[in-house]
């Protein structure tokens, strides 16, 4: 379950809190990744500024598949200078496409079956299952670690998986979000947007088959 935060032309991803936390909460989230200072930017959700920090999320009507908008802050901060180490090796367009076909193999071998596994626990005869584009080559899960492919399919046991999964994706693409192209890099571009596109097409399966579960 997450929420999608629109700063920009960029388009941030994060984890949906629980109802019961803070608007704070959900702000010093946004800060860290953005580098921004906390109170230097004002977030809205369906065309209001959201002021107190200290109200629960859920007084906002923030829910899985909301869209918030960051505006102000400004450019984000440079790191911190961080302490003198060994020169490293200067990033390259090659580095850089290795870097996100590594995070995406990971995806593709670990997530992937997981999500698999987990959707066909949910409706093993219907179509819940097949929700969004199907992948065209599947890896083999090396051992079952989630509670799907497992076979406990209790419903408390169901819904722990569905937010492991969503966080593990959410997590996967704000990495490759993270990972830059330099201008003429036209190749690393296109590789971590097919990479963008694959994980979140994951994703939205997974959702849409716990949504198609719960009309049922």
């Amino acid at each position: 379950m997450s929420i999608v935060v629109k700063w920009g032309r960029e388009r941030l991803h994060f984890a949906l809190p629980p109802p019961s936390a803070k608007l704070g909460q959900l702000r010093h989230e946004i800060a860290e990744y953005t580098q921004l200072p906390e109170h230097s930017f004002k977030l809205i959700h369906a065309g209001a500024v959201m002021k107190d920090d200290s109200a629960p999320i859920s007084a906002y009507g923030i829910k899985p598949g909301s869209k918030l908008a960051l505006v102000g802050g400004g450019e984000p901060l440079p790191p911190a200078p961080s302490k003198p180490s060994k020169e490293k090796a200067p990033r390259t367009e090659e580095s850089t496409i290795s870097q996100i076909r590594t995070e995406l193999d990971k995806v593709r071998s670990s997530l992937r079956p997981d999500v698999d596994s987990f959707l066909v626990a949910l409706a093993p005869t219907s179509s819940a299952a097949k929700v969004g584009p199907s992948p065209t080559v599947l890896a083999p899960p090396p051992k079952p670690a989630s509670a799907a492919s497992s076979g406990v399919c209790t419903p408390a046991a169901l819904a722990q998986e569905h937010v492991r999964l969503g966080e593990l994706l959410l997590q996967s693409l704000l990495r490759l979000d993270a990972i830059s192209a330099e201008g003429e890099w036209e190749e690393a571009r296109r590789e971590r947007k097919g990479a963008v596109k694959e994980v979140q097409a994951l994703l939205d399966r997974l959702d849409g088959g716990w949504r198609a579960r719960a009309k049922s």
